[in-house]
Protein backbone atom coordinates (compact mmCIF):
# COMPACT_ATOMS: atom_id res chain seq x y z
CA UNK A 1 0.00 0.00 0.00
CA UNK A 2 2.07 3.04 -1.08
CA UNK A 3 1.12 6.29 0.69
CA UNK A 4 0.17 9.35 -1.02
CA UNK A 5 2.42 12.48 0.85
CA UNK A 6 1.45 16.14 0.70
CA UNK A 7 2.04 18.98 3.02
CA UNK A 8 2.44 22.88 3.59
CA UNK A 9 4.59 25.10 5.56
CA UNK A 10 3.26 28.78 6.36
CA UNK A 11 5.17 31.90 8.09
CA UNK A 12 4.05 32.35 11.11
CA UNK A 13 1.36 35.46 12.02
CA UNK A 14 3.82 36.89 14.47
CA UNK A 15 6.68 36.64 11.79
CA UNK A 16 3.86 38.18 9.18
CA UNK A 17 3.79 41.25 11.44
CA UNK A 18 7.92 41.30 11.85
CA UNK A 19 8.36 40.47 8.70
CA UNK A 20 10.52 37.68 9.45
CA UNK A 21 10.73 34.63 7.03
CA UNK A 22 9.50 31.27 7.71
CA UNK A 23 12.03 29.14 9.37
CA UNK A 24 10.55 25.70 8.70
CA UNK A 25 11.69 23.72 6.09
CA UNK A 26 10.55 20.22 4.67
CA UNK A 27 11.34 17.29 2.44
CA UNK A 28 10.08 14.44 0.82
CA UNK A 29 11.60 11.24 -1.13
CA UNK A 30 9.70 8.70 -2.91
CA UNK A 31 11.34 5.49 -3.57
CA UNK A 32 10.93 2.07 -5.04
CA UNK A 33 8.76 -0.80 -3.51
CA UNK A 34 5.91 1.73 -1.70
CA UNK A 35 8.73 3.75 0.36
CA UNK A 36 9.18 7.42 1.05
CA UNK A 37 11.19 9.39 3.92
CA UNK A 38 9.11 12.34 4.84
CA UNK A 39 11.63 15.16 7.49
CA UNK A 40 10.49 18.48 8.81
CA UNK A 41 12.34 21.01 10.88
CA UNK A 42 11.64 24.35 13.02
CA UNK A 43 15.03 26.80 12.66
CA UNK A 44 14.75 28.64 16.24
CA UNK A 45 14.75 32.07 14.84
CA UNK A 46 15.99 33.76 17.84
CA UNK A 47 18.37 36.77 17.36
CA UNK A 48 21.38 34.08 18.24
CA UNK A 49 19.86 32.27 15.26
CA UNK A 50 20.43 34.09 12.56
CA UNK A 51 20.80 31.49 9.58
CA UNK A 52 18.18 28.75 11.15
CA UNK A 53 15.87 28.91 7.74
CA UNK A 54 19.27 27.35 6.32
CA UNK A 55 19.79 24.96 9.59
CA UNK A 56 16.48 23.64 9.18
CA UNK A 57 16.59 22.90 5.32
CA UNK A 58 20.13 21.22 5.70
CA UNK A 59 18.90 19.40 8.25
CA UNK A 60 15.34 18.28 6.15
CA UNK A 61 18.17 16.98 3.57
CA UNK A 62 20.45 15.46 5.81
CA UNK A 63 17.83 13.19 7.06
CA UNK A 64 16.39 12.45 3.70
CA UNK A 65 19.70 11.44 2.01
CA UNK A 66 20.84 9.48 4.59
CA UNK A 67 17.49 7.19 5.12
CA UNK A 68 17.69 7.03 1.09
CA UNK A 69 21.30 5.86 1.41
CA UNK A 70 20.29 2.71 3.87
CA UNK A 71 17.43 1.91 2.14
CA UNK A 72 19.39 1.81 -0.80
CA UNK A 73 21.74 -0.14 0.59
CA UNK A 74 19.22 -3.07 2.52
CA UNK A 75 16.24 -3.11 -0.02
CA UNK A 76 17.09 -6.52 -1.06
CA UNK A 77 17.23 -7.19 2.96
CA UNK A 78 15.06 -5.47 5.00
CA UNK A 79 14.98 -7.61 7.98
CA UNK A 80 18.35 -6.51 8.30
CA UNK A 81 17.80 -2.85 8.14
CA UNK A 82 15.04 -3.42 10.15
CA UNK A 83 17.62 -4.93 12.90
CA UNK A 84 20.72 -2.44 12.09
CA UNK A 85 17.83 0.56 12.90
CA UNK A 86 16.21 -0.77 15.59
CA UNK A 87 19.54 -1.54 17.37
CA UNK A 88 22.09 1.85 16.31
CA UNK A 89 19.00 3.92 15.32
CA UNK A 90 19.49 6.14 17.95
CA UNK A 91 23.32 5.88 18.57
CA UNK A 92 25.23 5.72 14.79
CA UNK A 93 22.80 6.65 12.93
CA UNK A 94 21.83 9.37 14.85
CA UNK A 95 25.70 10.51 15.05
CA UNK A 96 25.47 10.79 11.43
CA UNK A 97 23.09 12.54 10.85
CA UNK A 98 24.38 14.76 13.42
CA UNK A 99 28.32 14.71 11.90
CA UNK A 100 26.51 15.39 8.26
CA UNK A 101 24.37 18.33 9.19
CA UNK A 102 27.42 19.96 11.36
CA UNK A 103 29.81 19.20 7.96
CA UNK A 104 27.37 20.95 5.30
CA UNK A 105 26.86 23.88 8.01
CA UNK A 106 30.04 24.56 8.14
CA UNK A 107 30.54 24.33 4.22
CA UNK A 108 27.79 27.10 4.25
CA UNK A 109 29.30 29.03 6.55
CA UNK A 110 32.22 29.13 4.65
CA UNK A 111 30.82 29.01 1.33
CA UNK A 112 29.21 32.59 1.84
CA UNK A 113 32.35 34.01 4.23
CA UNK A 114 30.46 34.79 6.52
CA UNK A 115 32.06 35.97 9.72
CA UNK A 116 33.76 33.38 11.78
CA UNK A 117 34.11 33.22 15.07
CA UNK A 118 37.48 32.21 16.99
CA UNK A 119 39.61 30.71 19.98
CA UNK A 120 41.59 32.62 21.91
CA UNK A 121 44.55 30.21 20.32
CA UNK A 122 43.26 31.54 16.87
CA UNK A 123 40.91 28.41 15.84
CA UNK A 124 37.70 28.10 14.58
CA UNK A 125 34.90 28.35 17.29
CA UNK A 126 32.89 25.43 15.28
CA UNK A 127 30.14 25.71 18.53
CA UNK A 128 29.43 28.83 17.57
CA UNK A 129 28.80 28.74 14.07
CA UNK A 130 26.52 25.80 15.02
CA UNK A 131 24.44 27.61 16.97
CA UNK A 132 23.66 30.20 14.01
CA UNK A 133 21.71 27.30 12.63
CA UNK A 134 19.80 26.17 15.04
CA UNK A 135 17.00 24.15 14.07
CA UNK A 136 14.58 20.52 14.84
CA UNK A 137 14.46 17.59 13.54
CA UNK A 138 11.87 15.25 12.80
CA UNK A 139 11.48 12.31 10.14
CA UNK A 140 9.76 8.77 9.10
CA UNK A 141 10.74 6.56 6.53
CA UNK A 142 8.37 4.00 5.49
CA UNK A 143 8.97 1.14 3.91
CA UNK A 144 7.09 -1.91 3.11
CA UNK A 145 8.34 -4.26 6.31
CA UNK A 146 8.14 -1.08 8.97
CA UNK A 147 7.99 2.23 9.52
CA UNK A 148 11.23 4.21 11.37
CA UNK A 149 10.33 7.27 13.11
CA UNK A 150 13.38 9.86 14.36
CA UNK A 151 13.22 13.36 16.61
CA UNK A 152 15.91 15.65 17.90
CA UNK A 153 13.71 18.63 19.63
CA UNK A 154 9.96 19.15 19.92
CA UNK A 155 7.32 18.96 17.25
CA UNK A 156 4.87 16.09 16.92
CA UNK A 157 4.56 12.89 14.48
CA UNK A 158 0.75 11.55 15.08
CA UNK A 159 -0.55 8.66 13.57
CA UNK A 160 -4.47 8.84 12.86
CA UNK A 161 -6.55 5.91 11.83
CA UNK A 162 -10.39 4.59 12.84
CA UNK A 163 -9.68 4.50 16.10
CA UNK A 164 -7.82 7.36 17.08
CA UNK A 165 -5.39 9.29 17.59
CA UNK A 166 -2.01 8.66 19.08
CA UNK A 167 1.63 10.00 19.83
CA UNK A 168 3.68 8.01 17.39
CA UNK A 169 6.54 8.82 19.01
CA UNK A 170 6.65 10.77 22.63
CA UNK A 171 9.63 13.37 22.65
CA UNK A 172 11.24 14.86 26.04
CA UNK A 173 9.33 18.03 26.78
CA UNK A 174 11.55 20.87 28.08
CA UNK A 175 10.26 23.26 30.24
CA UNK A 176 9.25 26.57 28.50
CA UNK A 177 9.70 27.31 24.93
CA UNK A 178 13.21 25.41 25.09
CA UNK A 179 14.24 22.41 22.85
CA UNK A 180 16.92 20.18 21.97
CA UNK A 181 18.77 21.25 18.77
CA UNK A 182 20.83 19.88 16.34
CA UNK A 183 22.91 23.19 16.72
CA UNK A 184 24.57 21.05 20.31
CA UNK A 185 27.37 19.21 19.75
CA UNK A 186 26.41 16.57 21.71
CA UNK A 187 22.93 16.64 20.10
CA UNK A 188 22.61 12.95 18.75
CA UNK A 189 22.68 12.20 22.00
CA UNK A 190 19.06 13.80 22.81
CA UNK A 191 17.61 11.69 19.56
CA UNK A 192 14.53 9.65 19.96
CA UNK A 193 13.57 6.53 17.93
CA UNK A 194 10.72 4.10 17.29
CA UNK A 195 10.41 1.37 15.24
CA UNK A 196 7.03 -0.77 14.30
CA UNK A 197 6.23 -3.03 11.73
CA UNK A 198 3.79 -2.26 9.03
CA UNK A 199 2.46 -5.22 9.35
CA UNK A 200 1.55 -4.15 13.36
CA UNK A 201 -0.38 -1.24 12.23
CA UNK A 202 -1.20 0.10 9.18
CA UNK A 203 -4.48 -0.94 7.55
CA UNK A 204 -6.99 0.75 5.39
CA UNK A 205 -7.14 4.63 6.24
CA UNK A 206 -4.32 5.55 8.14
CA UNK A 207 -2.35 8.82 8.73
CA UNK A 208 1.10 9.99 9.19
CA UNK A 209 1.07 14.25 10.65
CA UNK A 210 4.56 15.45 11.26
CA UNK A 211 4.38 18.69 12.50
CA UNK A 212 6.22 21.73 13.33
CA UNK A 213 5.61 22.74 17.56
CA UNK A 214 3.34 25.59 15.81
CA UNK A 215 1.33 23.35 15.01
CA UNK A 216 0.38 21.93 18.62
CA UNK A 217 1.21 24.90 20.36
CA UNK A 218 -1.80 26.80 18.70
CA UNK A 219 -4.48 24.59 20.65
CA UNK A 220 -4.85 25.11 24.50
CA UNK A 221 -4.77 21.55 25.40
CA UNK A 222 -3.88 18.61 23.90
CA UNK A 223 -7.49 16.72 23.59
CA UNK A 224 -8.22 19.72 20.78
CA UNK A 225 -5.29 19.30 19.15
CA UNK A 226 -5.89 15.65 18.78
CA UNK A 227 -10.06 16.52 17.64
CA UNK A 228 -8.25 18.93 14.99
CA UNK A 229 -5.78 15.39 14.05
CA UNK A 230 -9.05 13.54 13.13
CA UNK A 231 -10.59 16.43 11.68
CA UNK A 232 -7.57 16.31 9.24
CA UNK A 233 -8.33 12.52 8.72
CA UNK A 234 -11.93 12.45 8.34
CA UNK A 235 -11.88 15.47 5.67
CA UNK A 236 -8.95 13.63 3.56
CA UNK A 237 -11.62 10.22 3.77
CA UNK A 238 -14.81 12.42 2.76
CA UNK A 239 -13.76 15.24 0.33
CA UNK A 240 -10.44 13.69 -0.74
CA UNK A 241 -6.38 14.70 -1.00
CA UNK A 242 -6.62 17.51 -3.38
CA UNK A 243 -9.51 18.95 -1.77
CA UNK A 244 -7.57 19.19 1.54
CA UNK A 245 -4.29 20.25 -0.02
CA UNK A 246 -6.09 23.13 -1.91
CA UNK A 247 -7.06 24.74 1.39
CA UNK A 248 -4.40 23.47 3.61
CA UNK A 249 -2.56 26.91 3.44
CA UNK A 250 -5.66 29.10 4.23
CA UNK A 251 -6.05 26.60 7.23
CA UNK A 252 -2.54 26.20 8.75
CA UNK A 253 -2.59 30.14 8.20
CA UNK A 254 -5.83 30.54 10.68
CA UNK A 255 -4.10 28.15 12.51
CA UNK A 256 -1.05 30.42 13.36
CA UNK A 257 -3.35 33.38 13.56
CA UNK A 258 -5.76 32.25 16.04
CA UNK A 259 -3.31 30.34 18.30
CA UNK A 260 0.30 31.07 18.77
CA UNK A 261 1.65 32.64 15.82
CA UNK A 262 4.46 30.41 15.45
CA UNK A 263 5.63 29.48 11.68
CA UNK A 264 4.04 25.65 10.70
CA UNK A 265 4.68 22.90 8.76
CA UNK A 266 2.47 19.81 8.68
CA UNK A 267 3.62 16.95 6.11
CA UNK A 268 1.18 13.84 5.81
CA UNK A 269 1.33 10.59 4.59
CA UNK A 270 -1.76 8.78 3.80
CA UNK A 271 -2.94 5.56 3.10
CA UNK A 272 -5.71 4.97 1.22
CA UNK A 273 -8.01 1.71 1.62
CA UNK A 274 -8.79 2.33 -2.28
CA UNK A 275 -5.80 4.78 -3.99
CA UNK A 276 -7.08 4.29 -6.95
CA UNK A 277 -10.45 6.38 -5.92
CA UNK A 278 -11.27 9.63 -8.19
CA UNK A 279 -11.04 10.92 -4.11
CA UNK A 280 -7.35 9.99 -3.95
CA UNK A 281 -6.30 11.18 -7.64
CA UNK A 282 -3.73 14.36 -7.28
CA UNK A 283 -1.13 15.68 -9.28
CA UNK A 284 0.83 17.81 -7.15
CA UNK A 285 2.83 19.01 -9.14
CA UNK A 286 0.72 21.46 -11.16
CA UNK A 287 0.35 23.60 -8.29
CA UNK A 288 2.05 26.62 -8.49
CA UNK A 289 4.97 27.09 -5.47
CA UNK A 290 4.88 30.17 -4.11
CA UNK A 291 7.97 30.69 -1.21
CA UNK A 292 10.97 28.66 -0.67
CA UNK A 293 10.70 25.54 1.15
CA UNK A 294 14.02 23.25 1.23
CA UNK A 295 17.02 23.88 -0.48
CA UNK A 296 18.67 20.65 -3.03
CA UNK A 297 21.68 19.71 -0.54
CA UNK A 298 22.55 16.91 -2.97
CA UNK A 299 26.35 15.16 -2.48
CA UNK A 300 26.67 16.42 -6.34
CA UNK A 301 27.84 20.03 -5.06
CA UNK A 302 31.02 19.57 -2.83
CA UNK A 303 29.77 22.35 -0.55
CA UNK A 304 26.13 21.18 -0.02
CA UNK A 305 23.40 23.74 -0.86
CA UNK A 306 21.61 24.60 -4.33
CA UNK A 307 18.49 26.84 -3.20
CA UNK A 308 16.97 24.85 -6.23
CA UNK A 309 13.17 25.65 -7.02
CA UNK A 310 11.41 27.96 -5.09
CA UNK A 311 8.40 26.46 -3.90
CA UNK A 312 6.18 24.72 -0.89
CA UNK A 313 2.96 23.57 -2.39
CA UNK A 314 1.80 20.15 -1.87
CA UNK A 315 3.40 17.34 -3.57
CA UNK A 316 1.96 14.16 -3.75
CA UNK A 317 3.89 10.98 -4.85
Amino acid sequence: MKPIIFGRNVQGASHKRTETECQDSYKKIEMDGDAAVLSVADGHGSKTCLYSKTGSNIAVNVFCKEMENLYGGYHDNLEALLTFLKRDGDTKIAQQIHAEWKRRVLAIHKKYKRDIPKLENGEINEREIYKLYGTTLLGLMITPLFVFAFQIGDGDITCVDNAGVKQFLISDKILGTETHSLSKIDAWENAITVLYRRESFIQENLLFMLSTDGFSNSYRNEEEFKKTCTDYFEMIKQYGVKEVCNNLKDWLDETSEQGCGDDITLLMAYFADDSNSELMQFDGDKLEPEDASSYDLSDETEDGIDEGTKGSCCSIG
